[in-house]
């Protein structure tokens, strides 16, 4: 009888034990991954650039924003390529990443556009699909669109 007494003592100190380990591992999981970047969480610079790449893309083409004259014949003279970079480098420095925005700031670059309320939804929509796309958890989503909200004030500059 002892004998089972000290036995089931064991696998209840063993399980305690265990139970233990795995909130003390399952706490520092939690804080190691509260400590990792936005960037990091989007898969770093390949996986902002493949996402820029194709909303370039797909901007591009875009029915609304090309009814906007100044913003289609824009897209003509800035090569895809460097627009591509710019905001690869934006969206990776704002999101945590190593990689340096050099660009004009985008009222800057943005101001003679002529940009209207609906030419930003659209794009903002075409970015929400497209993050949908690629399967962009939605807290992730959020923190992009926390980040990008803020622009519109300098982008949008049609009354």
């Amino acid at each position: 009888m002892r004998k089972k007494l000290i036995i089931r003592n064991v696998l209840l100190m063993f399980v305690l034990c265990s139970l233990f380990f795995v909130s003390v591992i399952s706490a520092e999981d939690a804080t190691e991954q509260a400590d990792v970047s936005l960037y990091e969480r989007l898969g770093g610079v390949y996986a902002i650039a493949s996402v820029v790449d194709e909303l370039i893309d797909r901007l591009e083409v875009n029915d609304v924003l090309n009814a906007n004259p100044i913003l289609d014949k824009a897209r003509t003279e800035v090569p895809k390529a460097g627009i591509k970079f710019r905001l690869t480098a934006m969206l990776c420095q704002a999101t945590g990443g190593p990689e340096v925005y050099h660009g004009r700031s985008m009222k800057e670059s943005h101001s003679h556009l002529n940009i209207s309320n609906a030419e930003w939804d659209e794009m903002v929509k075409v970015f929400s699909k497209l993050l949908n796309d690629f399967k962009v958890p939605e807290k992730e989503q959020g923190e992009l669109f926390a980040l990008i909200g803020p622009t519109k004030a300098d982008i949008v500059t049609k009354k």
